[in-house]
């Protein structure tokens, strides 16, 4: 019954073809492809077909495009009472248990050379911890601090989602309450023709790829994860992603800025290392925050320089962000998110009407995602804040160079050999005014520079080469 329903429903919108090696198949490639097609919203699939797919709708620019004003990481004159207030009002929620972590894993560590989800990746210089146990401990140390469990919702996707969830278990969750860990899985689209019509990858199935980190909005309402944060008095939820152990995964003063200033969606920002790098760029563009892709910013204004030959457009975006649980669900009203699909053409294998697996040597498909950062334009008051780069944002994504394991690794010793220092360890080895060892501190003994100060860690001398892990 179930089958002959999906049928009627992609007969309906002129689908049909993707079942057309349904009745030689065996039961577990009809119970296969049969649940890839239940889980699209195949109303919204003909919709985006006739709108995105059969037409390329060209990309507009705002008319009016203005740098914007980030909040300053180190506050200044009268700022400084109110960011005394707003580190106060965030410690408060925590202590209340109001925030949750949204931790984006879907990532494979292809890229890299290893053959599983990329949170599995070991990334620390001394102990060489997986990306999830990093947060996983960060976590922990900030729920001990705040005397509060963080709800932890961590979203796979369909390629890595058991390989997440295996690991997760074989680590006893590195030391987290198996309950407060919330997995779901990633929304998945497929892939057209130029035709419109829905690609096969195999003959029991659709050709599909992930629907974008904006799609994760989304997955968190269908998953119930949304949910069960309301249940649990969720108000707010800081989203990070799995490439970037620098990560704050929970910020006091950036979650009391976001709920001070009534802001449904904050990010936090950099300073862009130069003029092109690639990086979205956040600015007030038609009178509304948003991010520019750095492919959209034209190069005049991207290179644009203020009189003191500081970049204009110098707001980096590093896919950091708070949002409001209530937000979420308002996005997700009449269960359709409000956000724009973004059109890519690609080169994808497929199964043509014969049977036959065809490589393309050029585009012939198109791809649909959702981007998180567009929610920003749709949020009440959202704001920005800018952060250190050193401090809090240097992802592995390349195997070598520029944000490689290798840059990473360092920018890690690097902090490290700051927080230490400024605790008194006035001892470092330097070589050529860079540690000359291997530094790393639990996030189970200081989840921040001012805890390990406070705790005022005593070691013994440090040589050159060592490796030191700091936990009391």
């Amino acid at each position: 019954m179930a089958h002959k329903l999906v049928a009627q429903k992609l007969a309906q919108i002129g689908q049909s073809g993707v079942l057309r090696f349904y009745d030689d198949l065996e039961v577990a490639g009809k119970e296969k492809i049969m649940m890839q097609l239940e889980s699209l919203d195949l109303a919204m699939i003909a919709e985006l077909i006739e709108t995105q797919v059969k037409t390329k709708a060209a990309i507009a620019l705002p008319q009016d495009i203005q740098p914007a004003q980030a909040y300053a990481r180190t506050p200044q004159g009268e700022q400084k009472e109110f960011y005394a207030k707003a580190r106060a009002r965030g410690e408060e929620l925590l202590n209340q248990g109001k925030v949750a972590a949204f931790l984006v894993a879907g990532g494979q560590g292809t890229r890299l050379g290893y053959d599983g989800p990329k949170g599995e990746y070991p990334v620390t210089p001394v102990k060489n911890k997986p990306l999830f146990q990093v947060f996983a401990e960060q976590l922990l140390g900030r729920a001990r601090t705040h005397g509060k469990p963080i709800p932890w919702y961590v979203m796979t996707s369909d390629a890595n989602d058991a390989a997440s969830r295996a690991f997760f278990h074989r680590h006893g969750y590195f030391g987290y309450n198996e309950d407060d860990v919330f997995f779901f899985q990633q929304g998945m689209m497929p892939a057209f023709g130029f035709n419109g019509e829905m690609l096969l990858v195999e003959d029991d199935s659709l050709a599909l790829s992930p629907d974008g980190h904006g799609g994760s909005l989304r997955a968190l309402y269908k998953s119930g994860a949304l949910a069960d944060m309301q249940k649990r008095g969720i108000e707010h939820l800081s989203y990070f992603q799995v490439d970037n152990p620098l990560v704050q995964c929970i910020d006091p003063l950036f979650i009391g800025l976001h709920d001070l200033t009534g802001s449904e969606m904050s990010s936090k920002t950099v300073r862009k290392a130069a003029a092109l790098e690639k990086v979205g760029n956040f600015c007030i563009a038609d009178g509304r925050l948003q991010v520019i892709e750095y492919s959209d910013l034209p190069e005049e204004l991207a290179k644009s320089a203020n009189p003191d030959g500081s970049l204009r457009f110098n707001a980096g975006s590093i896919a950091i962000h708070a949002l409001r649980v209530s937000f979420i669900d308002r996005l997700n009203a009449g269960g359709h998110l409000s956000l724009p699909w973004h059109r890519a053409e690609k080169k994808v294998p497929y199964v043509n009407a014969k049977g036959v697996t065809i490589k393309p040597e050029k585009p012939n498909a198109v791809k649909l995602e959702q981007f998180v950062f567009d929610a920003i334009p749709l949020a009440e008051n959202p704001i920005v804040y800018e952060t250190d780069r050193a401090e809090e944002f240097s992802p592995v994504k390349n195997a070598e160079g520029p944000d490689s394991p290798d840059t990473c690794r360092r920018d890690q010793v690097r902090r490290a050999c700051r927080w230490l220092e400024a605790a008194g360890v006035t001892d470092i080895p330097k070589l050529n005014n860079e540690p000359d060892c291997n530094l790393e501190i639990s996030p189970l003994y200081a989840v921040s520079k001012d805890q390990l100060v406070a705790k005022k860690p005593r070691m013994v001398a440090i040589k050159s080469g060592q490796s030191v892990y700091v936990e009391k």
